[in-house]
């Protein structure tokens, strides 16, 4: 299988000896733009908002675990004064 060269494929490495600006060993020199260098910089879509209040599934689960602690320190509390 050959590569062709020329803009038909989309390497993400293209060849340094066809990339101009490009010191010895393949980098820029300080302040250069490297080729096709992808922008990062803009605005992107707004974020949307999040709901700012407790899922009731949530304030459940808490309801249920207090139940189960105090439960659990009610048998606790009903063996110690079974033992004495």
């Amino acid at each position: 299988m050959t590569r062709s060269s020329g803009p038909a494929h989309n390497d993400p490495n293209p060849d340094p000896a066809n990339t101009p600006g490009l010191e010895p060993g393949g980098g820029v020199s300080p302040g250069s733009t490297p080729p096709d260098a992808p922008q990062t910089s803009g605005l992107s879509d707004s974020e949307p908002r999040t709901r700012n209040h407790f899922p009731p599934t949530g304030i459940a689960l808490i309801i249920g675990v207090v139940i189960l602690v105090l439960l659990f320190a009610a048998g606790a509390v009903a063996i110690i004064a079974q033992m004495g």
